[in-house]
């Protein structure tokens, strides 16, 4: 088996499974944590696990990211930090050893470019940038919007979910409303301050999500893998749930 990617080195297809379609994943650009000062960007499992599931499945698959051009792995995330904390992913492992990966991260388009129309899917990749870069981003919650308002499989997963707390449908109401569905939960936010010894997020998702009236979020315990599929929005609560959120999108397209 061999993978390739186009001439302008976005697309990704895996070969050995029929073409079915494309699929746009969307992470954060780099930016900076206002709380740690630390460099972030998006969680490496949350878009290297899914991306597989993808390939495997034979679709194709896009990056964008919220500003284009490369976009950079949260520290932690990385399986060669010197932390350790993600040293188990081979997954990533696996996927950083090959050129066109690297290629692809360094390419991505921004989210102004993407037509919603060729696509099949999108999935938000979390991370910690998307607390600062998704959030408040009316074209991203317009693109995300059209997906499903399209009926298309519209994902999200972890931090990611932080759009769903301010998008709306084109009838002005939230997206979310009437809907059940997951993110970062604030236990997992407790596991994380206590590890690092400092306050890291500017805001927690799951108390937002709690002052919105008439919407479910759920979650499950901490750090298991857990998504929520209702009707085409699908959400994933934190880094372990990205695969099983990319296998429910794969689930709506089969259909």
């Amino acid at each position: 088996m061999s993978t390739k990617i186009n001439e302008e080195q976005h697309y990704v297809h895996f070969h050995g499974a029929p073409f079915k379609g494309k699929i746009l994943m969307v992470a954060s650009s780099p930016t900076t944590s206002k709380q740690t000062g630390w460099p972030i960007g998006f969680w490496a499992s949350e878009l290297t696990h899914p991306l597989l599931v993808f390939q495997e499945a034979g679709y194709e698959v896009e990056l964008a990211s919220t500003e284009g051009g490369k976009i950079v792995m949260d520290g932690y995330s990385n399986p060669n930090d010197n932390s350790g904390y993600a040293a188990h992913d081979v997954i990533t492992l696996g996927f950083m050893q090959l050129e066109w990966f690297n290629s692809v991260l360094e390419n991505t388009i921004p989210i102004n470019e993407a037509n919603f129309e060729v696509y099949d899917a999108i999935f938000l990749v979390g991370g910690q940038g998307p607390m600062y870069t998704f959030r408040n981003n009316i074209d991203l919650q317009q693109l995300f919007a059209n997906f499903y308002e399209s009926g298309k499989p519209s994902a999200a997963v972890c931090h990611a979910t932080t759009l769903l707390l301010e998008t709306k449908t084109n009838n002005g109401s939230l997206l979310v409303a009437e809907k059940m569905w997951t993110g970062f939960a604030n236990t997992e936010e407790d596991f994380a301050e206590n590890t690092v010894g400092m306050k890291i997020q500017p805001y927690r998702i799951e108390d937002e999500a709690n002052k919105i009236e008439n919407t479910t979020f759920k979650v499950a315990t901490p750090f298991t893998a857990y998504a929520i599929e209702d009707g085409n929005l699908i959400t994933g609560q934190q880094q372990n749930s990205g695969a099983i959120a990319a296998k429910m999108v794969v689930s709506q397209l089969n259909k």
